[in-house]
């Protein structure tokens, strides 16, 4: 905005949504609406307008709508983002001066003053003001139209002439062209606009080299392909690789996680760096950049996107270790300590020093691989361990690969402290990791929920909620039937729109290494035998599960959870509805995966779009039944080895 050639006279402040004063971003989805507020006034018994005002970063042209006052200062806007990218905000607001002169005349005419003739001459040189200005933006009709009524105010006595200038859209035009007398502009705030998958997405997470289930044969690339179809059968959206680069030799680890490799072992995919290359190169039992760019292509023809692993992990036979020796950490003796997270330690890796003094040249090449992958078709990075690397470096990489390639999507893999996890969501990261893996109690489950969908955090941090990760089995799953699984996995599809599961859990593997939360014969280090199609498994819930989310738009927003009030602690009930309530979703899940639990639910009606006393049907997407009820206090029975859960969708009866 250029400079104002005037004082400034209006306060705009108390921003909502404001992330640290606008240091960091908002996040919102093409076609997604933002309604923002701020408080505005000045001095005196004028009447002011305030336009709420935003645009493309480095664009002239801004898009503008009107903002609405409302109690002691609080405006109102709405606003929506029509293309991905960085964008940017705020609001101008200005005395308007044919409202404060349509408020005056209004009081003239009605107490006939017999000055009520020199104001309505007074509102015609206004108006004609806003005719000159529709007239320099290229809208005639506009410019006639208040040129009109211009001549009007001057011809007719003042009595007949106090109608036409109350319309709402004369006020509209005079806001939209009329000289902003006394504008003033508040900071611009930023926006990170993303395509939808940003918000609504289902990940499969499977080994490539493990494609074919066979211990005694590594799969290729090529080898993929049937457990791509499966993903989509089972109605998965987001493949997800772990690294496919090339293994270091080097203190390679053997079968669960041991020291010792034998000649035949494949070690740990994040141990990346070898004879063949580095971060730009595939691992050569895997096949070569031609096959990894055929299975794209084969992935892209089903509907399914590849997420890569982007994993800062440098074995000690990575290139970079000859080539930049200075990149590393570097002990007294002149060796390079390895990385450890203890108690786990990780004899194959070599950390990376993100703070030597070849920081940029680092930081860098490691933005270039990222770019690397970008460049052959990758457009979802899972980023592993984010958290042990510096805020700025990812602030840095998020913003110069989104400049490049908009569409580029971010998954944040940090198992940490809540602030550190927070931040990472601030500078970038599209989704992330959280902590649904651990709460299992009712109150958990609704605090940590609406923590993330109903407070603060909905403007930055988008939750992607998995039940199981390669590296964590938790306790509730181990040993567990599979009614445990279809739990979990009804929560997870269920309370966020974006969700995951690694491969096995479709099959209810549950075989933990013992005293830790981790899979026994665990794939991180060798290939296992696996039957895709074992008795028992759950691919058919889970297909339903995630047709059930394609369905419903309700599914598929972040911030329309509302949880209901049922007595029996084992009985989570909640509900999505859109906000035009043509969608209205009730979902009541037991949360014992051994007993039945039955109980009263309490709904919040409203929450619903519905009158207290109101009657209507509930139909079970996942099971089919379909029940009438009333009011807000209706029974349910649930046991996890039949009916374990309700998706209800509800109509509200004639």
């Amino acid at each position: 905005m250029p400079e104002s050639a005037h004082a400034p006279t209006v306060v705009i402040e108390d921003f909502h949504p404001c992330l640290e004063g606008g240091r960091h971003a908002i996040k919102r989805i093409v076609g997604e609406p933002l309604q923002i507020w701020c408080d505005i006034f000045t001095d005196g018994h004028v009447v002011l307008s305030a336009r709420l005002k935003w645009r493309r970063l480095g664009a002239k042209r801004w898009h503008e709508s009107t903002m609405q006052p409302g109690d002691n200062d609080r405006w109102s806007g709405r606003c929506q983002f029509d293309q991905i990218g960085r964008w940017q905000y705020g609001v101008e607001a200005w005395v308007d001066r044919f409202l404060t002169w349509r408020k005056t005349f209004a009081a003239r005419v009605a107490g006939q003053d017999p000055d009520a003739p020199l104001e309505a001459l007074e509102g015609a040189q206004l108006l004609r003001e806003g005719a000159q200005g529709a007239r320099a933006a290229g809208d005639g009709d506009s410019a006639t139209e208040l040129g009109e009524l211009a001549d009007l105010l001057g011809e007719l006595p003042v009595g007949q002439t106090l109608d036409l200038v109350q319309s709402d859209g004369v006020a509209e035009l005079m806001q939209r062209y009329a000289p902003r007398h006394q504008s003033s502009m508040s900071p611009l705030l930023p926006v990170i606009v993303e395509r939808e998958r940003a918000r609504f997405s289902a990940w499969y997470e499977f080994f490539p080299r493990n494609a074919l289930g066979q211990a005694n044969r590594h799969s290729t690339l090529r080898d993929c392909v049937e457990r791509l179809r499966d993903a989509k059968a089972m109605g998965f959206d987001v493949v997800y690789f772990p690294p496919i680069h090339p293994i270091g030799i080097t203190a390679r680890k053997g079968p669960n996680n041991t020291l010792t490799a034998g000649p035949q072992d494949v070690g740990s995919p994040w141990a990346i760096g070898g004879p063949a290359g580095g971060h730009r190169d595939i691992e050569p039992a895997l096949g070569s950049l031609a096959d990894f760019d055929w299975l794209l292509k084969q992935a892209q023809d089903l509907g399914l996107e590849i997420a890569l692993d982007f994993a800062i992990n440098c074995s000690p036979d990575h290139p970079y270790v000859r080539e930049h020796p200075q990149w590393f950490h570097h002990r007294p003796d002149g060796s390079i300590r390895y990385a450890e997270n203890p108690p786990k330690k990780y004899q194959d890796i070599y950390p990376l020093n993100f703070h030597g003094e070849d920081w940029r040249a680092l930081w860098d090449e490691l933005i270039e691989v990222v770019l690397f992958w970008a460049g052959r078709g990758v457009r979802i990075f899972r980023v592993d361990n984010p958290h042990t690397k510096p805020v700025a470096f990812w602030e840095e990489l998020i913003a110069k690969v989104q400049r490049r390639y908009p569409d580029c999507l971010f998954l944040s893999e940090a198992f940490t402290r809540p602030k550190m996890m927070q931040i990472l969501g601030k500078v970038g990261f599209s989704q992330s990791y959280t902590y649904f893996t651990w709460r299992e109690s009712k109150a958990e489950l609704t605090a940590y929920a609406e923590e993330l969908t109903q407070g603060e955090m909905r403007w930055y941090y988008r939750g992607n909620f998995w039940p199981n990760t390669p590296d964590i089995l938790p306790a509730h799953l181990q040993k567990a039937p599979a009614s445990a699984f279809r739990l979990r996995a009804a929560l997870a599809a269920t309370l966020m729109p974006s969700w995951g599961i690694y491969s096995g859990y479709e099959l209810c593997e549950n075989e933990p290494l013992p005293g830790r939360e981790e899979y026994l014969d665990s794939e991180k280090f060798q290939l296992r035998q696996r039957d895709f199609e074992a008795p028992g498994n759950i691919k058919g819930f889970i297909r339903r599960l995630n047709e059930a989310r394609r369905h419903f738009r309700a599914l598929q927003l972040y911030d329309n959870l509302r949880f209901h009030h049922c007595a029996h602690d084992q009985l989570l009930c909640f509900s999505k509805c859109t906000a035009d309530f043509s969608e209205r979703l009730l979902i009541i899940i037991n949360l014992n995966a051994h007993q039945s639990a039955a109980g009263m639910v309490d709904l919040q009606m409203n929450e619903l779009g519905l009158a207290e006393d109101a009657s209507y049907e509930v139909t079970d997407w996942m099971h089919g039944q379909s029940y009438r009820w009333q009011g807000r206090s209706n029974y349910v029975e649930l046991n996890p080895q039949g009916t374990s859960m309700h998706l209800f969708a509800i109509q509200p009866c004639a």
